[in-house]
């Protein structure tokens, strides 16, 4: 893959990139300023791009706004937005009404180093990769139709789709068999009423259906 990290703290910059190219993948451009992140992101067209909340100029969601302009400016750039607190509406934010190809993990999970490669991957290759937190944050408040139709474990498998986890990942995560994983997914499909398409397609949706899209 080809990546940009943008971060305004260099050396979780550095770091990050040097994680990603020991696993394979070539980093293409840093940025330590969201002006130099569009930048480099119109430049270079890479796969993905990952990106802090906060950073110059402004410090404040100015890697935020980038990492949403990057996604209606280059479709073809998947986006990974890093933040170091809880923040469901950032999430909400980014996504707007296309969950493919974007990410949203607090920090500290870069600590994790095979969970975050993989993460980066997903996220490139055109699905999702949303944490944990922010996931049962959304599921504990949402009470729409729909979702009441799903059953108490339904929506632990909802939960980890939306994670960007695929039918074996959740079956471990869930000490369920994959077939047993796999009728879940299309108890969900169902009763979410998603159309019959591809199931890479419709698990996007279904995640759709959890941010109240």
């Amino acid at each position: 893959m080809r990546i940009v990290v943008a971060d305004d703290n260099a050396l979780l910059r550095e770091g990050i990139a040097s994680l990603l190219m020991e696993a394979g993948h070539e980093v293409v451009g840093r940025s330590g300023d969201a002006d130099d992140l569009l930048l480099k992101a119109r430049s270079y067209t890479p796969d993905i791009a990952i990106v802090d909340v906060s950073m110059p100029p402004g410090y404040a969601d100015d890697g935020l706004v980038a990492a949403a302009q990057i996604r209606r400016d280059h479709p073809s750039v998947a986006v990974l937005v890093l933040s170091q607190h809880l923040e469901p509406a950032y999430m909400l934010e980014l996504v707007g009404d296309d969950a493919s190809g974007v990410g949203y993990l607090l920090k500290d999970r870069v600590r994790d180093v095979a969970e975050f490669v993989d993460a980066v991957e997903r996220v490139a290759a055109g699905g999702t990769a949303f944490d944990p937190e922010v996931v049962k944050s959304l599921v504990g408040g949402h009470r729409r139709s729909a979702l009441d139709e799903l059953s108490e474990r339904e929506r632990d498998v909802l939960s980890q789709l939306a994670e960007g986890r695929s039918n074996k990942a959740i079956a471990k995560q869930l000490y369920l068999s994959p077939r047993a994983v796999e009728r879940h997914v299309q108890a969900i499909f169902q009763k979410l009423d998603l159309p019959d398409s591809e199931d890479d397609n419709r698990r996007v949706l279904a995640v759709l259906a959890l941010l109240g899209r």
